[in-house]
């Protein structure tokens, strides 16, 4: 089995890959790539296999690109599987480079690989980078690096990051339908307002008549539209600009927002189910690496992805450092709904926490399924009642005095 562990030693040159193209000792022309401190270097190597260089091009990792968890939780799960395979870290790490489709991602890669190769542990070069490897990545391959289960360990990780990905996707495929429609919704509306509407208060000045009291409203919000629209649309924009900077530097904003969000009817109930899966599911795979519980927690709140979580778990682990059973610590958090206590408690009692964890992170996680797939349904109706009523009310409003022209003649 492969495993990161190596003894340290001093740090040498960053080595790069470099493509390099010459004559073997029969003439023929050959090809190929090396990983060297520089040109010179792969020169030198060439020469004593025999081989006459003609060229040597260093490998340029082009820039742009953003790393998403997507990407991370597919090369874990490459790492593991080559690491299973028996294939060297090392070497995994050169195929991860030269497969990876995102030159942002295979710039971080060598990075963390150059780190290796120079003597740090894999788990200290992940921690360089704390954006895309979190301490919970971390500290995950640092227990497999000192058991030995390396490969193991991201496998374990790799499945842990595909589930959290899989709620993630549930939750932000049930909202955006409904996030759409009212988008486009609104820019129809934006439209008739400013365009469609006046050309019919044009056509009716020359009526001569009165106007029938729906029409007058809608030619009313149309003006102040037609007079006032970038402060219409201006604020939406600006509010939502401002809560988003300030929400990403506010802790209390954050707080407010996540009380509230769990309060909403329907989707409070799948995000607070999404987190309670978030949250069992990370300490399962935390304690069953061998972490200990209350550093475990200390990875745990952060992942759950909610602030009163985050919170809670803080408090439940303060508890637990003083001796306090999980149980009880959680049960006095009075966040987690009474069938994951008692769960909890069948674990700790039985000595299978992890197994008691994950399999309540499975019952949530089918649960969001569920409550997803049943918020689809109900928002479809929903949403074309309010299309119908506003878009078709707008018409209506602006036929009437056509219709009442028409009864006229």
């Amino acid at each position: 089995m492969a495993t990161a562990s190596r003894a340290m030693r001093p740090a040498g040159p960053q080595e790069d890959l470099y493509n390099w193209e010459g004559k073997d000792k029969s003439g023929k022309i050959v090809r190929g790539e090396i990983r060297a401190s520089g040109d010179a270097v792969v020169k030198a190597m060439l020469r004593r296999q025999g081989i006459l260089v003609t060229k040597v091009k260093k490998q340029k990792l082009s820039r742009g690109g953003k790393i998403s968890e997507k990407d991370i939780a597919l090369f874990t799960r490459q790492l593991a599987t080559m690491m299973k395979s028996g294939v060297p870290l090392l070497q995994a790490f050169d195929i991860g480079i030269k497969g990876s489709g995102n030159p942002a991602l295979a710039r971080l890669l060598n990075e963390v690989r150059n780190d290796v190769e120079t003597g740090s542990s894999l788990s200290q070069a992940f921690a360089k980078h704390p954006v895309h490897f979190d301490r919970l990545f971390t500290n995950l391959v640092a227990a497999g690096e000192q058991a030995g289960i390396l490969d193991s360990l991201l496998d374990r990780i790799a499945t842990y990051k595909e589930k959290i990905l899989a709620i993630k996707g549930k939750i932000k495929s049930a909202l955006f339908y409904p996030i759409a429609v009212v988008v486009v919704a609104a820019l129809v509306i934006s439209v008739m307002m400013l365009f469609v509407i006046p050309e019919f208060k044009s056509v009716f000045s020359g009526f001569g008549a009165e106007l029938p009291a729906p029409t007058m409203i809608v030619i009313g919000i149309s003006d102040f539209f037609v007079e006032f629209w970038y402060i219409v649309l201006g604020i939406p924009i600006v509010a939502i600009m401002a809560i988003s900077w300030i929400y990403k530097r506010s802790v209390a904003m954050q707080i407010a927002i996540d009380r509230l969000v769990l309060k909403l009817p329907v989707v409070g109930d799948i995000i607070r189910k999404a987190t309670v899966a978030r949250w069992t599911r990370t300490l399962s795979t935390m304690f069953a690496a061998g972490v200990p519980l209350v550093e475990a927690l200390d990875s745990v709140g952060g992942a759950s992805g909610n602030h009163i979580y985050l919170t809670a778990t803080r408090q439940i682990q303060s508890d637990v450092s003083t001796g306090t059973s999980l149980t009880v610590a959680m049960q006095n958090a009075n966040v987690f709904p009474t069938m994951v206590v008692q769960m909890v408690s069948i674990g700790e009692e039985s000595g299978q926490l992890d197994a008691m964890l994950g399999k309540v992170a499975d019952f949530f996680e089918q649960e969001v399924d569920e409550a997803v797939s049943g918020l689809s349904q109900l928002l479809e109706p929903i949403i074309m009642v309010f299309l119908g009523t506003v878009i078709g009310g707008l018409v209506i409003a602006m036929y009437l005095p056509i219709f009442k022209l028409g009864s006229i003649v």
